[in-house]
Parts: structure tokens; C-alpha cells; sequence
């Protein structure tokens, strides 16, 4: 365990921050937050890519490194602090946690990103919050350069998640059906594997600390849809009084229907972009082009996601005979079982 608390650079409209900070909190692991850019944290290493949040950890000599990815981190935090685990104990459910961490962030980051820079009042909402988070003190007049910069910068990168005119229709749709499925989840939970939370359940918060609480377009539509999920972002922020036992995780052979559900729609929006992506960047392609839902996708390769690919095979290619067998047997005819198909 770190013998100072761990520091973390981020902001508060990174879903991915929040992701972490909500998990810290829950884990209670002491932490000190740091807003902004790297200006704003002086004596502190650089990441290798710059990306929030930033961990800076303390090394075996004493020293700090910079580390960004929050699944590893995820799985790093377990290894340094014992107790309160979002990791389920059953590998199965393991694995299926793993699998929809990922879901939410590579396809749910989709919609969250497309809301934000897709329609006007997202865009002007976040143009004139984002750089203020930096700078609470700064002028009206400070700020619109700023404001105009992040705007430009982000809507230039649409293509980036894949989000334009073609492909609008499918992200907004997966969406509206994300919330009912995440809905019935609650019901039943209210955490994805019973009455505690797994990673999963911090990486789908983390993108709805924006979509269902910050950004006008999907906020509004989570509101008048799914108040139940709307109330469950709010709880997750801070569970640091919850007290989570062993008993609180679900039984295997006891998985809700809604779970299931749920997978349906990562395998029939999130599998389908995953295998395009790395089918695009294994034989060189400039453009990934597939069929999603029955519309059809396009959008430049990402190479991090042909690694998200390998690492979410290699996590099924760890589980024992038993384990997988259920885990199969709980994808099977959801669409994520294509995922782990030889070709």
C-alpha cells in the first residue's frame, strides 16, 4: 500500500475520472485530486500519453510514476489495497464485469462524446464550463478563447469515437436502449452482480456522470426515460458508507435476465464495432465499414481498440475449463460470443 495518498490528476467532465474517483471513494482509498492540465501540477512526472486521469504511484525506490488507463489501474489498486473488491470473487463473473467495463469504456464513450459536440446547446454548455474547471477566477474574456479552442478542437474530433451524420442514428438508439436495459439492471440489483458494485458498474457511472447529469441532450432524455438511473448516478458517486459483503455478489446460476439484456445490447452495437475495428487495422484499411443494428457505421481505426480486443480475449483465454464453460454458456446467443469465435 502507498504510504501517502495516492494523487490523481483529472477533471470533472472526464468520465473517466469520475470513474475513478467514485471507485476510490467506495474502496476508501486515500487519495488527494488534482484539477487541470500537467501546468497545474508542478514536480510531478509526465505520462507517456496524456490522459485523464493520471495516477502518479509510489515506486519501490521512492519515486513517482506517472500511469493513465483506468482498467489496469482497476486491477493494480486491487493487487496494493485489500478490502471492499470490485472484483467479484467467482472468475465467471469476473470475466462478464471485465467485459462490460469495457463496453462502457470503448461503445458507451461513443454516445457520451457524440452528445456533447453533435448538438448546440452540448457544444456551447461544455465550450463555456470545460476550461472554467482550470481557471475558476478567469474573466468572461479569458475564457472565450478557450471556450473556442476546446470547441474546434473536440468537434474536429468526431471521427476519433466515430460519431457523425451516418452513424448518429445508431449511437442515440443504442443509447435509449443502454438506459432501459441499465434500468432493470438497478431493479434488480441494484449494482450489475447484486447489492455491491464490480468495476463494470464504475465504468458505465463514470460515462453517466456526463450523459445523465451534465450534458443537456442525453441528460434530459435519461431524466424523462429512466429516472431510476438518473437517482442510481447520483447514489454511486459516493459509496464509501456502503458495507458490502461477500454474500452481496450474485450467484452464478443466479445471473437476472436483466444482465443478460444487457450483454444483448453490447453484442449488438459494441462487438460488431470491435471486430470491424480490428479486422480495419489488421489488413490496413483507412476506414472501418460495417453494419451496426442494421445501419450502417463508419469511422477511422482506432488502434487502442484492437488492443481492448486482445486484452478482452486473453481475459476469456485465462479462465479454466469450468469457468469458461459458464461463461460461454451465459454469452451464448447474445452476440459477445463472436468476440472469442476462431477465424
Amino acid at each position: 500500500m502507498n504510504s501517502q495518498p495516492i494523487a490523481l490528476r483529472g477533471a470533472p467532465g472526464s468520465p473517466y475520472t469520475r470513474k475513478m474517483l467514485a471507485l476510490l471513494r467506495y474502496r476508501r482509498i486515500p487519495h488527494r485530486f488534482l484539477v487541470g492540465g500537467p501546468q497545474g501540477s508542478p514536480g510531478l512526472p509526465k505520462p507517456k500519453v496524456e490522459l485523464l486521469p493520471t495516477f502518479y504511484f509510489e515506486t519501490a525506490a521512492g519515486d513517482l510514476e506517472a500511469v493513465v488507463d483506468s482498467t489496469p489501474i482497476i486491477r493494480r489498486l486491487e493487487d496494493e489495497n485489500l478490502g471492499r473488491s470490485v472484483v467479484p470473487t467467482d472468475p465467471a463473473l469476473a470475466f462478464l464485469s471485465y467485459l462490460l467495463e469495457d463496453y462502457a469504456d470503448e461503445w458507451l464513450t461513443k454516445a457520451m462524446f457524440h452528445y456533447r459536440w453533435h448538438y448546440a446547446p452540448d457544444i456551447e454548455l461544455a465550450g463555456e464550463i470545460l476550461p472554467r474547471w482550470r481557471d475558476l477566477a478567469a474573466t468572461d474574456a479569458d475564457i472565450a478563447p478557450r471556450a473556442r479552442f476546446i470547441r474546434e478542437r473536440q468537434i474536429g474530433r468526431l471521427h476519433v469515437v466515430g460519431s457523425s451524420a451516418t452513424t448518429a442514428p445508431v449511437i442515440e438508439e443504442s443509447y435509449k436502449r443502454f438506459l432501459h436495459c441499465l434500468d432493470a439492471c438497478i431493479r434488480d440489483g441494484p449494482f450489475l452482480f447484486g447489492q455491491r458494485p464490480a468495476a463494470a458498474d464504475f465504468g458505465l457511472f463514470g460515462q453517466l456522470t456526463q450523459l445523465a447529469t451534465f450534458d443537456p441532450t442525453p441528460a434530459r432524455m435519461t431524466e424523462a426515460t429512466a429516472p431510476r438511473v438518473l437517482a442510481w448516478v447520483q447514489v454511486v458517486e459516493d459509496l464509501s458508507g456502503l458495507d458490502p459483503q461477500e454474500a452481496h455478489w450474485v450467484d452464478r446460476d443466479e445471473l437476472p435476465t436483466s444482465l443478460r439484456a444487457l450483454l444483448i445490447e453490447a453484442g449488438r452495437t459494441y462487438v460488431p464495432a470491435l471486430l470491424a475495428n480490428a479486422q480495419a487495422i489488421n489488413s490496413g484499411a483507412e476506414r472501418v465499414e460495417t453494419t451496426i443494428d442494421g445501419r450502417p457505421w463508419v469511422q477511422r481505426p482506432f488502434p487502442y481498440q484492437a488492443k481492448c480486443l486482445q486484452w478482452v480475449r486473453q481475459e476469456h483465454a485465462r479462465l479454466d475449463g469450468a469457468d469458461r464453460l459458464c461463461v460461454d454458456g451465459v454469452l451464448a446467443g447474445t452476440g459477445c460470443e463472436a468476440l472469442f469465435r476462431s477465424n
